[in-house]
C-alpha cells in the first residue's frame, strides 16, 4: 500500500479531513492535498517531523508512515535512474582500452574487470562519446568531412549522414559495435586520464577532428571564490528524491566540481555522491596504493 492511499483510508475511517491532517502535520492543506494526489513525492524521513505528527492523528503505530514513504521514494528513484546499466558490449570496451595509453593500459583495464561498467568506466566512456558528439555536430553539414570519415569507415556517404544522426542520440548505456568501429575508432587517437585528479586528455584524428586534443578536469577552488552555483546543482538540491540525504560535507564537495562547456544535470550529482559514498573507490590510509 502506498502512503497516499493508507491517509486517505484513514482520514475516512476516523472521519478527517485534509484540514485536520495539514494542522496537526504544520503544513498547508494544498501541501496534503498534493502527497494524496501523489502530485508531490512524499518527503524524506530524514528531512521531516511530519510523519510522526500525522502518524499520532492518525493513530498509526510508531515509524509505519515514515517507513512506507521512504519504501516509495526508493521505487520512484528506481523508475527514474531506470535498472541499473549491464557491461559494455566486448568490442566496444576492448576499443576503448585500446585507445588509452600504454603506460596506464594494464591498470585502466584491471579497473574495468573488477568493477563492470562502473565510475570509472562509465565517466571515461562519457567523456569519449561527449568529444565525438561535439566533432559530429560541428561537421555534420561538412560534405567533404562526411566523406572522409566514410572512406575511413569503408561506408558510403549516405550511409554514413545515417549513421552520424543516430550517432548524435547515443548515450553510454546504447553504445553499439557500429557506434565504436564506424565513429569513435577513427575520431578517437588516445586517451589518458591521472587517477588522482580525474583529469583526462583525450587526443584526436588529426586528419578527420578539427582539435588535436580535448581536456576535462575537476577544479578545486579555494575559499572565498564560490563561483556561480552550477543550474544542475540547484536542480539536484530541490529535488528531495535524489538530495535528501545529503551531508554538508558531500555538498561542500559538489560544490568545488567546476565545468567549462559542459552543464552536469541533477542525475550526474545524484551518481557523483554514490560514488563518493563507495569505499572501492578510495585507499585506506596506511595500506598503500594497490593494483
Amino acid at each position: 500500500m502506498d502512503i497516499a492511499l493508507l491517509i486517505r483510508n484513514r482520514l475516512k475511517e476516523l472521519g478527517l479531513g485534509q484540514r485536520d491532517l495539514a494542522r496537526a502535520a504544520n503544513v498547508t492543506e494544498s501541501y496534503i492535498s498534493q502527497l494524496l494526489t501523489q502530485k508531490k513525492l512524499p518527503p524524506a524521513p530524514n528531512r521531516t517531523d511530519m510523519y510522526g505528527k500525522m502518524g499520532r492523528v492518525l493513530k498509526l503505530p510508531q515509524g509505519q508512515l515514515a517507513k512506507l514513504a521512504d519504501l516509495q521514494r526508493r521505487e520512484q528513484l528506481k523508475k527514474r535512474l531506470g535498472d541499473q546499466p549491464g557491461p559494455l558490449l566486448h568490442d566496444v570496451r576492448e576499443l576503448i582500452l585500446r585507445k588509452c595509453h600504454p603506460t596506464k593500459n594494464r591498470q585502466i583495464r584491471t579497473i574495468f574487470e573488477k568493477q563492470p561498467f562502473g565510475e570509472l568506466e562509465r565517466f571515461v566512456t562519457q567523456k569519449l562519446l561527449t568529444v565525438a558528439k561535439d566533432v559530429a555536430k560541428q561537421e555534420l553539414d561538412n560534405r567533404a568531412w562526411l566523406r572522409k570519415v566514410a572512406r575511413l569507415s569503408k561506408k558510403s556517404y549516405p550511409e554514413m549522414r545515417v549513421i552520424v544522426l543516430k550517432f548524435l542520440d547515443t548515450t553510454i548505456f546504447d553504445l553499439s559495435n557500429e557506434n565504436c568501429i564506424v565513429f569513435l575508432n577513427p575520431l578517437i587517437e588516445s586517451w589518458d586520464i591521472d587517477l588522482g585528479t580525474f583529469c583526462i586528455e583525450i587526443v584526436l584524428n588529426r586528419r578527420v577532428a578539427p582539435g588535436h586534443q580535448k581536456t576535462f578536469e575537476f577544479v578545486e577552488r579555494a575559499p572565498g571564490k564560490r563561483p556561480d552555483e552550477e543550474p544542475g546543482l540547484k536542480d539536484f538540491l530541490q529535488d528531495s528524491s535524489l538530495s535528501s540525504d545529503v551531508t554538508e560535507g558531500e555538498l561542500a564537495f559538489l560544490r568545488t566540481l567546476a565545468f567549462e562547456n559542459k552543464r552536469p544535470t541533477p542525475l550526474y550529482y545524484y551518481r557523483e555522491i554514490q560514488s563518493l559514498r563507495d569505499p572501492l573507490h578510495f585507499l585506506v590510509p596506511g595500506k598503500g596504493r594497490g593494483t
